[in-house]
């Protein structure tokens, strides 16, 4: 599915998603990140784990890439949505100097939708 035909509350969901990592606004972040999200990443050859609270806290006592001057080049490169209450999304953002690629699983609870998952990896640089 193209994501410009998604539903509108997620097409805005994963705007607020883009503003939560380039401005580290921690209440978009609660509002974005379920208590229950967990995040993956292998880059470094082993299992990375990091459940929300982790997550946050990191995120919290970082500089934003917005403090440190990164420009913003966000875009979803692919876009599926299983059914009313589960969708994925696969986002590209720069980030202190890296290109990121995300795998997002979305659900929607409590009349909204969450970040329940992330898989992350950085996949270049920032020419």
């Amino acid at each position: 599915m193209n994501f410009n035909e998604a539903d509108p509350a997620i097409q805005q969901f994963i705007q607020d998603y883009f503003d939560v990592m380039h401005f580290q606004d921690m209440d978009l972040f609660d509002r974005v990140f379920h208590k229950e999200c967990v995040l993956y990443s292998s880059q470094t050859g082993e299992l990375n784990i990091r459940p929300y609270a982790v997550y946050r806290e990191a995120v919290a006592n970082r500089q934003s890439p917005a403090e440190l001057g990164n420009a913003r080049d966000d875009r979803v490169l692919m876009f599926d949505q299983v059914s009313p209450t589960l969708a994925l999304v696969k986002p590209q953002l720069q980030m202190f100097g890296g290109v990121m690629q995300d795998y997002l699983n979305l659900i929607f609870l409590d009349g909204q939708w969450w970040i329940i998952s992330k898989l992350w990896e950085r996949v270049g640089d920032v020419s």
